[in-house]
């Protein structure tokens, strides 16, 4: 991994996401190149992950995934066998929880739209930093939605696009939200992390996820991914919270 990107604010030590403390992160890293797939192992290694298994392929990465159930899965796009999004969605099938971080060469925005739909909670390009990486892993190890700057607003944007006119077979009615739970499902649709959030609204942590526990109840969602992937796929207003 390239050393020059910023990081970004993670969680502290002693946090589980934090790749330190009592419970390590536990992360299976699947790419078909060794030497990447040895230098992101080593990175996370270093930072004080769990790397519990590799996979040099698409079968493998689902099988090893299912074997181990780590808490994070760091894929690549492109591998043999079964690209990144089939593995996405074979480990939803499964019913496995794992949070899965596609870490790709391509910034192409249909990639990127293919890895959400799959299940994939983040996307980041191979030229970030290390310490991006490593937070990125971090982020995603917590349930916060990552991406290479710039890419949330495409995917975004397509979204809106192709759910416009939604199949009346696709409808389905937004039970109403308060104002408040609507301007945080949009914040957190952008990816911010529940402390951003706080600091943006000046509330308290613990007050916007009170809030977001109900918009899970409120709309018959189980996480933060599925919260996300709904107001993409429903392409909600989302201008306000990128200002």
């Amino acid at each position: 991994m390239d050393g020059s990107g910023d990081g970004t604010d993670g969680p502290g030590p002693g946090d589980p996401a934090s790749g330190t403390g009592a419970t390590r992160t536990r992360v299976v890293v699947a790419d078909d190149h060794p030497m990447w797939r040895d230098a992101v192992s080593r990175d996370l290694a270093d930072a004080g992950f769990e790397v519990v298994a590799t996979a040099d392929d698409g079968r493998a990465a689902l099988a090893r995934t299912r074997a181990t159930e780590p808490d994070v899965l760091v894929l690549d796009l492109n591998l043999p066998g079964l690209s990144g999004p089939e593995v996405c969605a074979g480990l939803a099938a499964a019913g496995v929880g794992t949070r899965i971080l596609i870490l790709s060469a391509s910034g192409d925005q249909q990639d990127v739209l293919d890895a959400v739909k799959a299940g994939a909670l983040g996307y980041l390009v191979k030229s970030a930093g290390r310490e991006e990486f490593l937070s990125a892993v971090r982020a995603t190890a917590a349930g916060e939605p990552v991406f290479t700057a710039g890419l949330a607003g495409l995917v975004l944007g397509e979204f809106r696009r192709r759910q416009a006119q939604p199949d009346a077979a696709d409808a389905r009615e937004v039970p109403e939200l308060t104002e408040r739970e609507t301007e945080i499902l949009r914040y957190v649709a952008t990816g911010m992390g529940y402390k951003e959030i706080a600091a943006m609204l000046f509330l308290s942590h613990r007050t916007v996820q009170n809030h977001v526990q109900n918009i899970f109840g409120k709309l018959h969602l189980r996480n933060r991914v599925e919260l996300a992937r709904f107001a993409l796929e429903r392409g909600i207003d989302l201008g306000e919270a990128r200002r």
